[in-house]
């Protein structure tokens, strides 16, 4: 039976997942998902995205370890843990000779759910899909037939959405579509989890990210936490006339010098009181190097997920 807890809908505890061949695609996985929430789960390919998702829904089985989704274990509750699942996979797997109506019908009946045309119809109105309800599957293109996987996965209505990839390979109008209904869903209570390669959508859409990388979940963080704790601030200096080197004088300054000499640019921490740019400047000065321009930028949510899939566990944190 399900015994709800008010602030986590998915917990993931020590999850290890290891196939016969003796690789270890996941390594004492410990995640909380919180209700309501979007969240993004970013990695590079092989990093065990897809696996993770695979084995809340129930897809695959974990070498060891424990996930309780909305109270209920999904191994010894599977049928009632899988029913509030929607998952909307990479792969796109129909078969072929249904239509679209019969398909949805179908999925929301397999979870137990009572007949809703009402409902089915608003869904396939929200992804385009209504004027072709009689059309079978194999006549859908590449995009319809995506369109049809969200619409399958959102059929018996569930708690937990899971959108692996779900960008990958689909137009603009699909990808705006899908993101819309993601908000609306979310206004409506559901839970989003996203694997994405677009890292701009995460950053747009997520309220949390958790980066994972050699099976092994590097961070976990509120996204405006994580973007002001692990971002750094740049500095450029365009210059009034070109360098062919940092100076020895300037070496201890985090300052890296553009191909054409034309501009330095100066690297300072976020979290940090000082910026250490007045210091920077009159050094510039000392040196008789001169500048034309100046501009700041900050780190993308691009930056720190290549920052951090490229440094030691240990230093991510």
């Amino acid at each position: 039976m399900a015994t709800e807890n008010s602030d986590y809908i998915i917990l993931v505890q020590d999850i290890n997942k290891t196939y016969g061949t003796g690789f270890q695609a996941l390594k004492n996985i410990n995640l909380e998902i919180k209700r309501g929430e979007i969240f993004a789960l970013l990695g590079p390919n092989g990093a065990g995205k897809t696996t993770l998702i695979s084995i809340i829904c129930g897809i695959v089985k974990a070498t060891s370890g424990i996930i309780i989704a909305d109270g209920f274990n999904t191994v010894r509750d599977y049928r009632a843990a899988r029913a509030i699942i929607g998952l909307v996979p990479q792969e796109l797997h129909t078969d072929s000779f249904e239509s679209v109506w019969a398909t949805v019908k179908f999925s929301r009946g397999l979870f137990g759910k009572a007949p809703n045309s009402a409902y089915l119809e608003k869904v396939l109105r929200d992804l385009s899909l209504w004027d072709r309800r009689d059309m079978k599957i194999k006549e859908l293109s590449g995009g319809m037939k995506r369109r049809l996987l969200i619409a399958k996965a959102l059929a018996h209505e569930p708690k937990i959405l899971f959108l692996d990839e779900p960008s990958a390979g689909v137009d603009v109008e699909l990808r705006h579509d899908m993101w819309r209904m993601v908000r609306d869903l979310r206004a409506q209570g559901a839970t989003i989890i996203l694997t994405t390669h677009y890292i701009e959508e995460a950053e747009d859409m997520a309220d949390r990210i958790g980066v994972i990388s050699n099976g092994e979940l590097i961070i976990v963080e509120d996204k405006e936490v994580l973007m002001r704790k692990l971002g750094k601030k740049q500095l450029t200096l365009t210059l009034r006339q070109p360098l062919g080197s940092i100076p020895a004088g300037l070496s201890a300054w985090p300052l890296a010098l553009t191909e054409d000499g034309q501009s330095l640019v100066y690297s300072f921490d976020t979290q940090k009181e000082e910026t250490g740019i007045a210091e920077l400047l009159r050094t510039l000065s000392d040196h008789s190097i001169e500048f034309k321009d100046l501009r700041s930028s900050e780190s993308s949510l691009e930056d720190i997920f290549v920052s951090l899939v490229h440094q030691p566990k240990e230093n991510a944190s």
